[in-house]
């Protein structure tokens, strides 16, 4: 694996590392819906987790990474069309996704 899919991967599981930190002790909703600055922490984290993948999958596309291409989507969308992110879609993806993304990266990483 090339030094750079290295430090992707490595950026990644910093990335995730500082969303848990971020998020509200007990994982609830209503209160990271409230919280301005926790949301935009956490949407800027999921913009550097897709633009990571982004990068890893043009020069090892055949990385596997579940749910790459939604992930670098979701990137996207988070830098161009912020107005139509809901808080919904990022509360799933941070209670439901990323801790399948952090094992992941981990393996990958430890090969």
């Amino acid at each position: 694996m090339e030094i750079e899919v290295k430090t992707w991967l490595s950026d990644i599981l910093q990335a995730i590392h500082e969303i848990n930190l971020f998020l509200p002790d007990k994982k609830d909703f209503f209160k990271f819906k409230k919280d301005l600055k926790t949301k935009r922490a956490i949407e800027r984290n999921i913009e550097i987790i897709g633009e990571a993948i982004g990068r890893i999958l043009k020069v090892q596309p055949d990385l596997q990474i579940t749910n790459a291409r939604k992930i670098v989507d979701t990137r996207n969308r988070i830098s161009h069309g912020y107005d139509s992110v809901s808080d919904d879609i990022i509360w799933a993806i941070v209670v439901r996704d990323l801790s399948k993304l952090e094992k992941e990266v981990s393996q990958l990483l430890a090969e």
